[in-house]
């Protein structure tokens, strides 16, 4: 096996690749050079400065794995990857603990003021008086987000005598128990507590959770560390609130846009910021090093890896028949996960007629790759972990097959259910390539299996639909396609508006209050 490292890479994971395989390394190459140089080799090991573009890709005569040492994969063109049938891995819990303790590093900065004491000092001054801090003991950190980091984050501040509030929706209430951690609502964890810290993917659901409403609510000298991902915290709106007074002060690492160059929140003396550091340790860049070496060599002696950005590869004989099941699926979970919008307790998969007779568990990967996405970002969910994270999320998966389907060839039904509360979407493969979801809960109707859509439950009766649609023309909101379904006359209408790009929040509110419209939902698949 034949490796291209064309990024730095900690010496023990090119160590680690060349005790199984023929390791070059060639930094700083061109994309020009990039495409001559990767024709004869098997894998290609990256960070975050090279670019693998389809031009890349398709050069490539001998290309089986893409590595990249550390979490994000927006310097690959995974589409083109996966057409290809090339693996995508990367290494998402390698740096788990240095991000940890970097936003604690972070936090006690911040409530100690260590970084304007320090400089004060190296100016000469001497004033003990204006850096007072504040104590953690019996304080309230409110955790959005309880991935890897938010975990590691919650059980080392207990040891400060921290109540730990938490907020994710794709936690179950066992779970958290089992952490010691108090699940809430969102508005609760910002109203109540002393500290709060982000550890969520940046997601269309998770831009700007934290805004200036949600900065209206929150108690006065709230303290706030963001070290996830730039644009989970609105940063004007984060300088506006630490310049009026209503934030004490803030800990950024991440930003939109890197460098920051004009950012507001580099103005504020009381916000305190880092260059991304959260994942800049020595062990960190060993640890995605040999993470990322450990499984390309493993897929060279054709085993699977652990942290599959696309899919391992199949056979192209294989891939085309289940393909169109495998991408409904994911997108079934997409739209249920979506729609859903809180923490459920089990997912079951029924799959009815000629899908009952595959072998299915690709496909059920698939749905719950998709029901993750929702929640945690696509880079955080793969083939190979979707079902682990579920798992550690405390929700039990079934599945079942039935020989009976009600007017289709197959179908493929998803149930989510949480404390009595069920959300079901149908779907069919049509003349072995087409995908259709053809039923929402009760619901039987067509709904696109991609592009944006709203999705809204109205009354059933006149003046509903037009009112909702000039919402979205005075907003400048194309619509380019509708479809209506329901169960009786009298009884609520599902309304599916296909739009052309995503709808902001607040045209989206103005929906809500048209007279009739019971609830409305903006989804993308």
């Amino acid at each position: 096996m034949r490796v291209l490292v064309t990024d730095s890479l900690a010496e023990e994971g090119v160590k680690r690749l060349q005790s199984g395989a023929e390791v070059d390394v060639m930094t700083n190459l061109t994309p020009e050079e990039l495409v001559k140089k990767i024709e004869d080799y098997d894998a290609l090991v990256i960070r975050s400065g090279t670019k693998v573009t389809a031009d890349v890709i398709n050069a490539a005569k001998n290309l089986k794995v893409v590595g990249r040492a550390g979490v994000g994969v927006d310097n690959i063109d995974v589409p083109a990857a996966t057409k290809k049938g090339v693996i995508v891995v990367n290494t998402p819990g390698g740096n788990t603990i240095s991000a940890a303790e970097h936003t604690i590093a972070m936090m006690l900065a911040l409530a100690r003021n260590i970084p304007q004491a320090h400089a004060a000092l190296q100016r000469g001054e001497w004033n003990r008086k204006k850096y007072t801090g504040v104590e953690f003991f019996n304080k309230t950190l409110g955790i959005v987000g309880l991935g890897r980091v938010g975990v590691e984050v919650a059980s080392r501040m207990k040891s400060f005598s921290m109540q730990i509030l938490a907020f994710d929706p794709f936690v179950t209430e066992e779970k958290a128990q089992q952490m010691g951690i108090k699940l809430a609502p969102l508005d609760t964890v910002l109203r109540e507590s002393d500290f709060i810290t982000v550890h969520t993917p940046l997601t269309s659901e998770t831009r700007n959770l934290i805004d200036t409403a949600q900065f209206d609510i929150m108690k006065s000298g709230v303290r706030i560390v963001n070290c996830a991902r730039g644009g989970i915290i609105n940063e004007a709106s984060l300088a506006k609130a630490v310049a009026e007074g209503k934030v004490a002060g803030a800990a950024v690492d991440v930003f939109t846009k890197e460098p920051p160059v004009g950012n507001p929140m580099l103005e504020q003396d009381r916000i305190i910021t880092t260059p991304h550091l959260g994942a800049s340790t020595a062990e960190a860049q060993v640890n995605v090093a040999l993470a990322v070496a450990d499984q390309i060599l493993a897929i060279g002696r054709g085993g699977l890896p652990t942290n599959a950005i696309n899919m391992p590869a199949i056979s192209p004989e294989m891939l085309a028949v289940m393909e169109p099941f495998m991408d409904l699926a994911e997108k079934m979970g997409r739209l249920a996960g979506q729609l859903s919008g809180k923490s459920f307790e089990s997912v079951e998969l029924i799959y009815g007629g000629s899908a009952a007779e595959k072998d299915t568990r690709a496909v059920t990967i698939s749905a719950v790759r998709g029901l993750l996405a929702a929640a945690l970002g696509n880079e955080n969910v793969n083939f190979v972990n979707a079902l682990s994270l579920l798992k550690e999320r405390g929700v039990k998966l079934t599945e079942s097959k039935t020989e009976s389907v009600s007017g289709y060839s197959n179908a493929i039904t998803l149930k989510l259910a949480n404390k009595g509360d069920t959300i079901q979407v149908e779907g069919t493969v049509y003349s072995n390539k087409d995908r259709r979801i053809i039923q929402l809960n009760e619901y039987h109707t067509y709904i696109p299996t991609e592009g944006n859509m709203v999705i809204a439950e109205i009354e059933d009766k006149p003046n509903i639909i037009g009112p909702c649609c000039v919402v979205l023309g005075e907003d400048r909101i194309n619509i380019g396609g509708m479809h209506v379904g329901r169960t009786a006359e009298g009884k609520p209408q599902l309304m599916i508006l296909s739009v052309d790009h995503a709808v902001p929040g607040a045209t989206m509110d103005r929906m809500q209050q048209v007279s009739g419209v019971l609830s409305a939902k903006m989804v993308t698949l």
